[in-house]
Parts: structure tokens; sequence; C-alpha cells
């Protein structure tokens, strides 16, 4: 039986010639935890539609960072759950506010661990929306001096590095001029540039106590349809001064991922985000899947895509795996 000479399974026989020729490595070095603080002392709240993510106050956040440094992790993004809520998410700028004391007490206790804060104002306005209204309606322009306002508390606090979420167009330009006035010219921003306005959100919204109190959020998160706004909203966002940009959520919008490294020459994060990690949680207690074996294969193919980081509730998981 005639064969070609070059024969793929040759290379594929035993692990160490797997490894030998594996194209797409996963490293801890690419993810980024995400931690939900709140209010209080002694705090380790469950959330139940995530099976293993918690609500931490500001005491226990820093055992959580302190393990997230450990495993070799390089950074973690903060968001924030406030005691008040009000009409224009004051709690979110303010000094002392939950995500401010957590950044402080995060640096002090591991200096070198990348502190990223998430920059909106969902958690914090009593009607769960990103910006100030204008009657039933977000209001752009007035939401981007708030935000602004957000990003340089946090650093002030001391945290390397701001990602706005709410999607207004020109926060990342507001956000970097008000950071440089301020002289944190030093403090990067990982804008979520195309974020799409997706199903996969609940278990997050639990999470982040988040949710809109009515409507939804699609006059300006992303129509899941457009890929070719996409690029639009990534060149703006460079144009406008980001360090990184972001793909939002990850599995459903690989191919967006995709299109976003081979346009710019520029590094992309993608969130893999509640909804992807909690089905898979979900199908594992079943018995359906492998969890171990989906969750690497799921972070693999993100970064196959071509994510050059990883924001993912697996990051502790998968960096235990990996070092096995």
């Amino acid at each position: 039986m005639w064969f070609p000479e070059y024969r793929p399974r040759r290379l594929r026989r035993t692990e160490n010639l797997r490894r030998l020729v594996r194209e797409t490595r996963l490293s801890p070095d690419l993810f980024i935890y995400p931690l939900f603080v709140r209010s209080g002392r002694g705090l380790r709240q469950a959330v139940p539609s995530m099976p293993g993510v918690f609500q931490w106050s500001r005491d226990t956040v820093v055992q959580e960072a302190k393990e997230v440094h450990g495993l070799g992790i390089p950074a973690v993004i903060l968001f924030g759950l406030p005691e008040q809520k009000d009409e224009t998410g004051s709690e979110a700028y303010a000094p002392n506010g939950v995500v401010q004391e957590a950044v402080r007490a995060i640096k002090d206790a591991c200096p070198d661990l990348v502190v990223v804060t998430d920059v909106c104002l969902c958690e914090y306005t009593s009607h769960g929306h990103c910006g100030v209204l204008h009657g039933q309606e977000v209001d752009n322009d007035p939401t981007l001096g708030l935000l602004a306002r957000i990003a340089v508390s946090h650093a002030q606090a001391g945290a390397d590095m701001v990602a706005p979420s709410d999607m207004m167009d020109g926060r990342v330009g507001a956000i970097r001029e008000s950071l440089d006035e301020e002289g944190f010219h030093h403090t990067a921003i990982m804008a979520y540039s195309a974020k799409y306005c997706s199903a996969f959100y609940g278990p997050f919204r639990e999470a982040a106590d988040s949710a809109p109190q009515f409507g939804d959020r699609r006059s300006y998160q992303m129509d899941p349809p457009n890929a070719r706004e996409a690029l639009r909203e990534i060149h703006l966002d460079i144009e406008e001064g980001a360090d990184i940009v972001m793909v939002k959520p990850a599995l459903a919008y690989l191919d967006i991922i995709r299109r976003v490294k081979e346009e710019f020459d520029w590094p992309v994060a993608a969130y893999n985000v509640s909804g992807e990690y909690s089905m898979i949680k979900a199908a594992a207690a079943n018995g359906w899947l492998d969890e171990g074996r989906v969750m690497l294969e799921v972070l693999t193919a993100i970064h196959r895509a071509g994510a050059d980081q990883i924001i993912t509730y697996f990051a502790k998981d998968a960096a235990r795996l990996l070092a096995s």
C-alpha cells in the first residue's frame, strides 16, 4: 500500500514528540484572574452560578491575591460591589471606595502582582447602567468625566492598569488625558474595545450585582452580528491611547480575536466570560465533560486565535494543572 513520504502521525506518536512540535503553548503568564470585592471583614461569599468564584472583603482578598501570585499568575482584575448605589455611581470614584481600598491592600501585600481595575458605573449606579442617564437613555459625554474620575482614583490607590468596560464613545481618550494631567503617565489602559451585548454575561451580573434595572445595554455594547465594526472600535481605542485592546466574550468571538490580531500590531486581550465558565462547570458537575481537559482546550483555543492575555475564572485551576 502506497503512502506519502510525509506522515503527520510520526510526530504525534509520543507526548514528548507532541511537545516538541506544539504550535500554541499555554502558560499562566497569559492569565488575568478576576476578583470581586465588597465591604466588610472576613467575607468569602460564594457566587451560586459560578462554582469556585467568591465575593471577598478587603482582608480576605489579600489572601486570595497571595495565592494567585504564588501560582505564577501575573495579574488580577478587580470588580467592586459598593455598600450604597446612587444615580451617578459616586462610590465608584470615592477615595475610600471598596476597589480603591482593595488595590492598596493588595499592592501592600503583593507589590509585584499587576493590579488591573475595572472602570465602569454599572456596579455602582442604582439603575444598573454603565453611564449617567438622560431620561432613560445613557448620556455618553457627561459619563466620560465620571469614568476619568474613577480611573484617576484607581491610579491614586496604586492600580497598575485601568480597564474601561463601559463602551462609551471617547472614553479611552478622556481617561488617558486625565491620567496624564494627574501625573499617572505610567498607568496603562486595557480597553474593552469590542465588548458585545452578549447573553453570556448572566452569571457575572449575579457576582457583581450589576444587572440593569430597566431595558438593556444594546445601545452602547456592540451588536453580536457585527465584525467590521469591531475593527473600527479597536482602531479608535488605539488612536485614543489604549495600551491593550480587548475582545469580550471570547469563545463565540474567536473570529473577531483573529481578525483584530491580524489587522493590528497591538496587544490583544480576551475575556473568557462568566457564562463560558459556568457552562463548563455545570457540564462537568453532571459528568458530561472532563473539566480539566475542556478548560485547557478552551484556553488554548483563545490563545491560538490571537489573544495575548486571557481574563479567566479558570486561571488558578489552569495554572495548577499546567504545573502538574
